[in-house]
This record gives structure tokens, sequence and C-alpha cells, in this order.
């Protein structure tokens, strides 16, 4: 296997300095285990199904569907091919890069060599993170200099091209420096009936001062199998929100972390999720408190439909000598059947005495009350429903910065439910 993929690699053009770390991490997969999610047992889904490295040349028209907009940061990735890079070039002339992950590999080594699956995740933390680093075949970098402020969303577009036999394997690498501000919203679909796992990953550092938001529509197909593994570093009075609509068609693994390691950074962590079907999605949403006087909370809203399965546990980690953190969560589970299973698990481990931390959990069924409401005004139940569910999943939406792209979640979301409710 590793000859193979070495050969690949090469092949590829890739520096020697990431052939080593693929081959490193063939090594680490041996010994390690999966990560473990409470309350959730995956173990048996085929998310490490192709140990393989092989290069393929996606139809670009795989993403002729996206909305044709001017003036747009963007970004549009179909499988391993990139289709398109929109960046200003008053941004480019400022330093800001945004490129395909390999293309920075090979073009800013002194940026990629340190902090890919160095400094925010390892890839020797369990055996999805090594497959991971071993078996990468797409993904996006961009990285915002010092001092520089975009109020113009920037999108990435990562489409999984399931017209053939091929794994996802996508890296987002974010690099905030010091007072930058941005916010970025990534798309993730599929094209093609193929059965695939996606292992998707986003690693974001967060200098002193910065301000990012970060959204995501998750999108990924019926026949994806996915690991979401998303994760951001604090520093010094940073800020750095998520906000994630978790509505694949099929079964995800999610494990979304703020580590605030710099005094007086704050994360706001939201986070909706849409299971239909046989669906099963478990979901680890993790705030570490390390530095003094953060800031960490944690909002979980999930929807359960027909004979679907959702564990949402909501972790707050306070460190020894995080004297001033606060962490707070709320974790809430809308069952539309009773078929359904769900799981909403607040979890705090505290380890310093001058802290403020709580938490909320709720699993329980729609309000009787409001549908009757909407029915009496002439709306039929399914409508009544999906507008009750709306409001429901409204604290989660309302965060996301792009008006287009929220349209975008709950439109998603509303197919989502209408399928939910018509699944025999």
């Amino acid at each position: 296997m590793k000859t193979a993929v070495e050969k690949a690699a090469n092949e590829h053009g890739e520096p020697h300095w990431f052939v080593a770390r693929r081959l490193a991490a063939i090594d680490a997969m041996q010994d390690l285990a999966l990560p473990e999610v409470q309350r959730y047992d995956y173990h048996r889904w085929p998310l490490m199904d192709n140990l393989t490295l092989n290069w393929h040349r996606s139809d670009k028209t795989l993403a002729s569907d996206i909305p044709v907009a001017k003036d747009r940061i963007r970004f549009v990735q179909v499988g391993q091919t990139t289709v398109e890079v929109d960046l200003p070039d008053e941004l480019d002339d400022q330093g800001v890069i945004l490129t395909d992950i390999f293309s920075a590999f090979r073009e800013h080594p002194r940026l990629t060599e340190k902090y890919f699956m160095d400094k925010v995740t390892k890839a020797n933390e369990n055996k999805l993170t090594a497959y991971h680093e071993a078996f990468l075949n797409s993904g996006v970098f961009l990285y915002v200099p010092k001092g520089v402020e975009i109020k113009q969303p920037i999108e990435a577009y990562l489409i999984q091209d399931s017209t053939v036999k091929q794994p996802m394997v996508s890296h987002v690498l974010v690099i905030a420096e010091e007072d930058s501000k941005f916010s970025f919203i990534q798309h993730l679909n599929t094209k093609g009936d193929e059965t695939n796992s996606a292992s998707c990953m986003v690693e974001v550092l967060s200098r002193a001062n910065s301000t990012v938001h970060f959204s995501s529509v998750d999108e990924l197909g019926a026949h994806t199998y996915s690991f979401l593994h998303r994760r951001a570093l604090l520093s010094r009075n940073s800020r750095f929100d998520w906000a994630i609509g978790v509505v694949n068609d099929q079964n995800t693994l999610g494990d979304f972390t703020s580590q605030l390691k710099g005094e007086g950074a704050h994360s706001e962590s939201k986070v909706i999720a849409v299971t239909t079907g046989n669906q099963s999605n478990g979901i680890n949403n993790r705030v570490v408190n390390i530095g003094k006087h953060t800031v960490a909370n944690i909002s979980q809203r999930g929807v359960l439909l027909e004979k679907s399965e959702l564990v949402f546990n909501g972790i707050g980690d306070i460190i020894h000598g995080a004297s001033g953190a606060n962490a707070e969560q709320e974790n809430r589970v809308l069952m539309m059947s009773d078929q359904a299973h769900g799981d909403a698990n607040p979890i705090l481990l505290i380890d310093e005495n001058d802290v403020i931390a709580g938490h909320a959990a709720s699993v329980g069924q729609v309000d009787q009350n409001q549908l009757y409401y909407l029915m009496s005004r002439g709306i039929d139940k399914e409508l009544a429903q999906r507008l009750v569910i709306r409001g429901f999943l409204g604290p989660v939406l309302e965060d996301i910065p792009l008006p287009e792209v929220r349209q975008e979640m709950i439109d998603v979301i509303e197919r989502k439910l209408e399928d939910g409710q018509h699944f025999k």
C-alpha cells in the first residue's frame, strides 16, 4: 500500500514533506483506534472503504447548477478538479490566498507545512484522522493576512464526484492572521449515485483579535457515509463562530471543536441536524476553554422523522487554569415520529473553580397547540409541521450571514422534511 501511495503522490507532483506525512499516517493507522462518540455506535460504517490513492479528472459540468453570480469571492471544486477560483485583484494585492490545497502545498510551503494537520488537528489523533492525511485527494486553502477585512463572504463549493468509485477526502485549511475579519461559507454536495465515503476536514487558525464566521451547508448524497471533522484554534481576543446545517441524506459522524487557547477568546457553535428515513447521525460538538476569561457557547437543534436516529453530544471542557471562563450549552431535539430515536446529551468537564457553566437539554414532540393553531387557519398538517420546525430551527438559521445561503439552507431543509414526511 505504501509503495502505491508514494508512487501516486510523486506522480501528482506533491512536495517531499507531504509525501513523507502520507506514509507516516499509513503506519499510524495500523495502531490507532476509531474515535469514540458517547452513546453512539458507527464502527461498522464503510468510512475507510478505499485504501488507494489515484487521480481522476471530473466533468466540470457537474457544477453547472451552481448559481451564476457576479462579484462573488468563490472557489468551486468537483472531485479533484478545480473549476473556478474568483478572488478580486484588490484582495490578491493585499496578500489574500485562495487556492486548492495541493497548489498551496507546492506554492506556499512556509504556511502549509507548518499548519496543515499540525497546530489545530493532529493526524495521529485517531484512525480516521490518520486515514484523512494518508489518502487526501482534494480541498481548499485560504489565507487572510494581518489587518485585512473582507466584507463579502468567501464561498467554497466542494462537490463529491460519485459518478466514479472514489472516496472524497477533502481538507479546508483557513489561516486568519491578527486583526483580520471575514466570513467563510462551505457548500458540500454530491453528484452521482456510486456508493462512496467522504472524509471532510476543516482546520481554522484564528490569530489574535481576528473575527471569523464559518457556515456550512452539508448536503452529501444518499450513498455517501461521511465523517465531518471541523476544528478551530482561537488566540487572544479572537472571535470564531460555527453555523452548520447537517442535512446529508446518509449516515453522518460529526466532530466539531472550538479550542479557546488565548485569553478573552469567544466562540459560538450552532448546529442544525435533520434526519429522515433510516438515517443515523452522531454529532460531538465540543468547546474547550483553555485561556482565561474565554466564552464558549453551544446551541444544537435537531429534527427527526420516521425511523431515523440522531445523537447530540454537547461537550463543555474547562481546563485547569481557565479562570473566568464561561461555557453554556443548549441541545434540543424535536421528534416527529414515535419510531425515531433521539438523544441530547450535555456533558460538562470542569477543572477550575472560578467559572460559569450551564446546560439545557430536551427531547420532545412538536407542540400540538401550535399545530392546531396553524391548521385552524386552513393550513394542511404537513405544511403546518414544517412551519413549526422552521421556527424551532430559527435561532441557528438567522446566524448565517449571507441571505442567499440562508435561503439555500431553508430550501434544503424543506426538501428533506418533505421527503421525510412521505417516507414509507
